[in-house]
């Protein structure tokens, strides 16, 4: 009789957080259909609404069951990604994050987090086919970072500062390999990157 209540509230966040990610996110949409469903939830620019927020205290797993806890970061400045392999836009972006992680190297951890309830296969299959060198497959199945982001859609990107307060996020498609990024991450993490 307790599982009853618990299994509605869990039903009831999936379904809630489904909508969100596919109002966002339309694996089969053409690049203008995609743009103009998604407007409404996710506008691709920096959003500094929210800046001050904490991270959420969350614990991902990988592939192999090794878990991070993200409270365990704190020190560090952490561009966190919420993407699924189903969402053409997050896949699109991928290969910028990573190249991005290559550029800034321990000046900022990128963790990218799938969203994927198809479970860890779909993800390790992504991975091996986008040859990503500085990515590592994190996931969370069960969506809590997203609801923690507040029912975010898909993609959703947070940068947080080395204390763990959110600095900006972007909702929806954004280009991460532009100059204007880069702006906003050396004002955030204190000067421009270094590669190695």
């Amino acid at each position: 009789m307790l599982l009853e209540p618990l299994l509605s509230r869990f039903s009831l966040t999936l379904v809630v957080f489904l909508g969100l990610s596919v109002a966002a996110c339309d694996r089969g949409a053409p690049d203008a259909a995609q743009e103009s469903s998604t407007k409404a939830a996710a506008t691709g620019e920096i959003d500094r609404s929210q800046a001050g927020t904490l991270m959420p205290a969350a614990s991902l797993t990988d592939p192999d069951g090794r878990q991070l806890n993200l409270g365990a970061l704190q020190g560090h400045p952490v561009l966190l990604n919420l993407w699924a392999t189903w969402c053409a836009p997050c896949v699109k972006e991928m290969p910028q994050l990573d190249a991005l992680a290559a550029e800034y190297g321990y000046r900022l951890r990128v963790v990218t987090v799938s969203q994927d309830m198809q479970g860890a296969q779909k993800v390790v299959t992504f991975f091996a086919s986008g040859g990503f060198q500085q990515l590592e497959p994190w996931l969370d199945p069960e969506a809590e970072l997203g609801f923690a982001l507040g029912g975010a859609v898909l993609p959703t990107t947070v940068l947080y500062d080395a204390t763990g307060q959110e600095v900006w996020r972007v909702s929806g498609e954004f280009d991460w390999s532009g100059e204007e990024v880069r702006a906003a991450i050396d004002e955030a993490i204190g000067g421009p990157s270094v590669e190695e």
